[in-house]
């Protein structure tokens, strides 16, 4: 008796085929709607997840605003809190607008940053090509610098910078490496050209072209990613003791946490959006109700007359459950295939890498199914009391 209802119920559906395409088209919209909206923010999310990732594991930053008397740490205050336990190393970070020149060429939108060796460790990608400053330039503020690709290409153009001067605000320094131009990262993609075309020198060149001597920015390498927050907590006596106790001297990033905090935040948008989608699931389902409603008018003799040969009111309203169930499966399956097709091609648009949510699939398909069941029980209960003297008197 139940795979006769199956097939009653296709005959039913291929019968009416454009009643049928048409209600499925809610379920399709909706199911197509779903999966875009989540493949695609997972996508573009998992993009920015991994950008910063890449740069908050294993480390976190450290500003320093220090007191009028000290308004930064010293660099043997650095080398002290270096020697914390589960401290790897850390990097100084000093940053400041120049204005650059070599020969008649020149440029005043670009920034000098000044770096420690440990830093040149820490990232063994940055340099394409020539040598990195050592710790001998360190110790003696030598005027050797690295220069980006952007840098070398407004004022080199056509030229080997390797080995040949530029003027950093005034000041003469030989070019020793270029930087890879994938050395850059999101937050300095986003400050413009300023960041894109920079020059690197030892930190103690920077703070003696700058007139200080206190540092104010670094990162913090740890060795134990799980022990990240106890070495926090050390970090943060440490630097307290430095300028005995008082309170809003520095502030410390955690790059892991915010990551963290970011992933609740996406988590909930793409929810968000998922339950915008869901709403023309909801359509779908009452259009599946109101042609099912329609279909059990049309078919009130077919009804009676079975309910008059026998059949039991549960079977008449599996029959009706099984056609909306189809109908909804239907629209489901080719709202997969065009959500899918869409995520391929807003991820083409956008430019990030398309990856199919199986999450998103399931949601899809379950949802469906169960839109076809709620919507199509009240159609299928009706038809299932019809009273079978009515339903043959109305013929």
């Amino acid at each position: 008796m139940f795979q006769e209802n199956v097939r009653m119920s296709v005959s039913n559906v291929l019968h009416n085929r454009m009643r049928s395409f048409l209600t499925i088209l809610g379920i399709i919209i909706g199911v197509a709607a779903v999966i875009a909206m989540i493949t695609t923010v997972s996508s573009v999310t998992g993009e920015i997840t991994s950008q910063f990732a890449s740069m908050g594991t294993g480390k976190f930053n450290v500003t320093v605003s220090g007191t009028n008397l000290k308004p930064g740490i010293t660099p043997s205050d650095v080398e002290a809190l270096s020697r914390i336990d589960n401290v790897a190393g850390i990097t100084i970070s000093m940053s400041s607008s120049a204005v650059i020149r070599h020969h008649g060429n020149w440029t005043d939108m670009a920034t000098m940053e000044g770096r420690n060796v440990m830093y040149f460790r820490q990232n063994p990608d940055l340099l394409e090509r020539g040598v990195l400053p050592t710790f001998l330039d360190e110790e003696q503020a030598t005027r050797v610098c690295l220069i980006s690709s952007d840098l070398c290409e407004s004022l080199f153009y056509g030229e080997d910078p390797l080995g040949q001067t530029l003027t950093v605000n005034g000041h003469s320094f030989l070019v020793t490496g270029i930087l890879s131009s994938s050395s850059s990262d999101v937050f300095a993609q986003a400050m413009g050209n300023g960041a894109n075309r920079k020059v690197v020198v030892p930190y103690t060149t920077a703070m003696r072209m700058g007139g200080t001597k206190y540092v104010r920015s670094m990162e913090v390498y740890v060795a134990d990613t799980d022990r990240t927050d106890e070495t926090i907590s050390d970090m943060e006596k440490a630097i307290s003791a430095i300028f005995n106790g008082r309170e809003n001297t520095y502030t410390i990033i955690n790059m892991a946490s915010m990551l963290s905090t970011m992933d609740t935040i996406l988590g909930m948008m793409t929810t968000l959006l998922a339950g915008i989608a869901a709403i023309s699931l909801v359509v779908g389902g009452i259009g599946i109700m109101n042609m099912m409603l329609v279909s059990v008018t049309e078919r009130t003799t077919e009804i009676g007359l079975r309910k008059a040969l026998g059949a039991e009111p549960g079977q008449i309203q599996i029959q009706f459950l099984i056609e909306a169930f189809i109908l909804s499966v239907l629209g489901g399956i080719f709202g997969i295939l065009t959500g899918l097709f869409l995520s391929w091609l807003l991820s083409v648009i956008i430019g990030s890498t398309f990856m199919i949510s199986w999450d998103a699939i399931a949601l899809g398909v379950g949802f469906s199914a169960l839109v076809g069941l709620v919507f199509g029980w009240a159609p299928a209960r009706k038809a299932s009391r019809l009273n079978p003297i009515d339903a043959l008197r109305a013929t």
